[in-house]
Order: structure tokens, then sequence, then C-alpha cells
């Protein structure tokens, strides 16, 4: 870019953008996709919000802040869980005032990090967008044909529940205005895993949200310990319904 050359909007946005990171043993992946992140969006913040992993985590972070100075570091020791993660990390930047967006993403690269900045784009039009799988031009790699069907099957047993018509709303790659996540009762969810995340775009329609979905490639994790376990997967069969009788 050159002097006389403006700025992209995306960029400008960066700067009061946080990315909220949820990790549970996460120290081989962590330093490399805030490394990552950083060195696309300079100016972008990061907050890693770790649940006392026993691997240390938290002090690979830790570490990395005099290197890095929007890396912020919320070190969870009560209440584990993926759901109570968010709810504290939320709660976390948005007591920054200069924030204005939120992106959340998983700390493994599933999430392709060079796409924030298409989701910050859409943002320009939109309350909340979702990197989706499964719109147009979205895909997952490196899942056997078991589990794409399991995942499609979820995606659609959930839209017909609620009544959405966002196609991946089990995805945990969000980009949300700060009015957004202020305008629903996240404080007050009690879901976990898969739950959550289909709780979450659930009330951010019930609140009049404008939400748009922009097609990513989901990669399989590459290392570290996922928080999704079989239980919480069950946990999004029957969350559809408790959330209608609310």
């Amino acid at each position: 870019m050159t002097d006389h050359e403006p700025e992209a909007a995306w960029l400008i946005a960066t700067r009061t953008a946080a990315v909220v990171i949820p990790t549970f043993n996460e120290r081989d992946n962590v330093p490399k996709l805030i490394a990552t992140l950083f060195g696309l969006y300079p100016e972008i913040h990061v907050l890693v919000v770790d649940d006392h992993s026993p691997d240390g985590t938290s002090e690979v972070v830790r570490a990395l802040q005099p290197q890095y100075s929007n890396l912020m570091l919320l070190d969870r020791e009560r209440n584990p869980g993926f759901g109570a993660s968010y709810r504290d990390g939320f709660r976390r930047i948005l007591a920054e005032p200069w924030c204005r967006s939120v992106i959340t993403m998983d700390s493994d690269f599933s999430h392709p990090p060079p796409v924030i900045r298409h989701l910050l784009e859409e943002l320009a039009d939109h309350d909340v967008v979702v990197g989706s799988r499964y719109v147009a031009g979205g895909s997952v790699q490196n899942w056997n044909l078991r589990r794409r069907l399991l995942s499609r099957a979820a995606n659609f047993y959930v839209r017909a529940a609620l009544g959405m018509r966002v196609r991946d709303l089990t995805s945990g790659f969000l980009c949300m205005r700060r009015e957004a996540l202020e305008s629903v009762p996240v404080g007050s969810t009690d879901s976990d895993g898969f739950a959550f995340l289909v709780e979450l775009k659930y009330l951010f329609r019930r609140s009049g949200c404008r939400i748009a979905e922009y097609p990513i490639s989901f990669d399989e994790r590459r290392e570290g310990q996922s928080k999704m376990s079989a239980g919480k997967m069950w946990e999004a069969f029957w969350m559809p319904w408790r959330i209608r009788l609310r």
C-alpha cells in the first residue's frame, strides 16, 4: 500500500477486533496460531481463555505476551468447559471499550485464519457472520464418510427443531458485532459444547440480528485435545427442545 492508497476497511476493523480462543492442553498449537494471527493481522487483539491446562498452555501464552502487546490471557481455574470459557471470555473482552467486534475460533487451525478478513468485511452489512462448512464453496477436510454424514444430519436436525436457516449451526468460527453480543443474554446460558454454539446462534436470531454465512474449508485438528466429548454431542441432541421450551 502506498501513501496515497486508502487502507482496506477490514484492515482498519482489525484494530478494534478481538479473537477469543478457548484452550485446553493446546501448548503445541497455540504458539503457532498466535504467530499466524499476528502475522496476518498485526493490530488485532487475541484473548486466549485457558481452562488451567495441565500441559502448561497458559504458561506458554504468558511467555509470548512480551512479544505481542495485544495478546491477552484469561486463566480459568473454576467451572471448566467450552461454553463457560466463552461466557467468561466474552465478559472479559466486552469490558474493553475499544472492542467493536469479536471473533471466535478453535486453536487447532481447523478454522483458517486468512478467512478472518472476509468475515470482517461481511460484518459491514451484518451483525453476525458464521464461517460455514455447509454453504456453497464450503468444505470439510480429513473426515470419513460416517463423520460427514453425522455432522450434516445433526445440523439438519437442529435447523428443523429450531426453525432456523443457518446451515452450519454447530460452527465455532464466528464474527460478531459488539452490539450483537450485548443484545443477547449469553451470561444466562448454561449449555456447553456444540449445544452452546447452537444456543448462541438461536439467541442472535431471536434478538433480530442479521446473520450471514461465509464458506470455509474446515480442516481436522492437528494436535492437542478437543473439548468436544460424546456427552457434549448428546447434549446438542436434546438442547434444541430445551431452548425452545424456555
